[in-house]
């Protein structure tokens, strides 16, 4: 498969330089030149697959000219020992769960397949490489998780100092070995403008190999898509049309669905669910993407003011805001809405929601109030509720299990570097750690 860069049209890469590279040199993002279709009897039977078998056939269809199906299948044969179950919550809305990987969030189902990609090449190379990657919460547990103790890769993680969670800051600070956490005195944009600088300093880029694990990779994009496929795999016997509401940050994930939906998968509608960083919400509504400084909210993984996938995801549509409102609705919720539907599911199903989840429920049930309503719902459960369990019991007030995983972290020490927002003092930090 070749890539392009969202910029520059003719600045093209391979899979390996464009899963290496990251970013292309000119700050762009790469998008595959063309989107391949799945085959219809693979529609047609996907009911009867395995998540795995689901996982082999996307990536097949999109990376086969680069990969072998037998180097494929033993990829997500490591990649995947957890599921996606969609879980009923109401007569028409189901539950896609995605936290059951081992950081419990939805950012491992990229990280691991991202983390046994690049081993792949590495091993043909013998290279080693740099992962720089910047975090709004899950995604560096999931990254730490996924590369921890990978042949041939160091990892270094940003995250905003006091924006993440007590658990989420111990599944990326207490691992050591290969993996460094820089804890940076100010928001997520901070630590993703440090990265993507990084990436741009050929002083840098000449001596090392930087590669990020942020869903600007597309190697994250790719396997955000097999879930997509694996939920109308369960709920294709309804017979409805499909709308997902996806929790959306950064917008990786509501890319990862427009993948899925352009490769041929039957997708009525999708929903970009918000908290007040509501830049999409309201390019959507006014037709001009203003994006602004972070806001600070409950539902901290998605306090990003200026979501670097937003670019592919109007890409998916020749960036044509007509045909990007058609397909996507934008809705956005403070935290007192968020805190309320969590009451309300757990009142009304006895379900418990993460902060994140109850918006990506508030944005489906916004939807139907303005549609006829005639089709499933599917909503994203982006990470376990135990995740964020200060707010969850205060919310719901009552105590929630934490499951044993989480628990252990716990008494861990957590091990990080503290960092101002200052590219000059990151550089020198990472020359030093870098040159060891």
């Amino acid at each position: 498969m070749i890539f392009y860069s969202t910029k520059t049209a003719s600045l093209k890469a391979s899979l390996e330089e464009a899963v290496f590279r990251s970013l292309p040199p000119d700050n762009g993002l790469y998008m595959p030149e063309s989107i391949p279709k799945v085959s219809q009897e693979f529609l047609d039977t996907i009911e009867n697959k395995t998540f795995k078998e689901i996982a082999v056939e996307i990536t097949y269809t999109l990376l086969g000219d680069d990969i072998s199906r037998e180097d494929i299948e033993k990829l997500i044969e490591s990649s995947y020992d957890f599921e996606a179950p969609v879980v009923k919550i109401t007569p028409n809305d189901y539950v896609l769960e995605l936290f059951h990987g081992p950081s419990m969030a939805f950012k491992d189902f990229g990280a691991r397949f991202m983390a046994a990609l690049m081993s792949h090449f590495l091993v043909k190379s013998q290279k080693e490489i740099q992962i720089l990657v910047a975090t709004s919460g899950d995604t560096g547990g999931a990254v730490a998780q996924g590369f921890y103790k990978v042949s041939g890769i160091s990892v270094t993680i940003l995250y905003p100092s006091g924006k993440v969670s007590e658990i989420q800051e111990k599944q990326l600070t207490t691992l050591s070995h290969n993996v460094t956490a820089l804890e940076v005195d100010g928001t997520f944009d901070d630590c993703q403008k440090l990265v993507k600088e990084a990436f741009l300093d050929f002083e840098l880029t000449d001596k090392f190999n930087l590669a990020s694990a942020n869903s600007i990779n597309i190697a994250r994009l790719i396997p955000q898509s097999f879930y997509f496929f694996a939920a109308y795999a369960q709920l294709k016997k309804l017979g409805k049309p499909l709308v997902f509401s996806i929790p959306s940050g950064n917008f990786g994930n509501l890319s990862a669905g427009l993948l899925a939906y352009r490769m041929g998968l039957p997708v009525e509608h999708f929903i970009a669910s918000t908290n007040l960083n509501n830049s999409v919400p309201r390019y959507l509504e006014e037709g001009t993407f203003e994006p602004h400084a972070s806001i600070e909210t409950v539902s901290n993984a998605m306090d990003v003011g200026n979501p670097s996938n937003f670019v592919r995801m109007i890409r998916f549509f020749g960036d044509d805001w007509n045909l990007v409102k058609e397909k996507i609705s934008g809705y956005s919720f403070n935290d007192e809405e968020t805190q309320e539907s969590m009451r309300e599911v757990y009142a009304n199903s006895d379900y418990v929601l993460c902060p994140h989840t109850a918006i990506a429920y508030r944005g489906l049930e916004e939807y139907r109030k303005n549609s006829d309503g005639n089709f499933t719902g599917v909503f994203l459960s982006t990470a376990h509720p135990a995740k964020f369990i200060d707010l969850v019991e205060e919310t719901l007030e009552k105590s929630i299990e934490i499951p044993e995983r989480l628990k252990l972290l716990l008494s861990i020490e957590k091990e990080s570097i503290k960092l101002k927002p200052l590219y000059s003092d990151f550089k020198t930090l990472l020359l030093s750690k870098l040159s060891r």
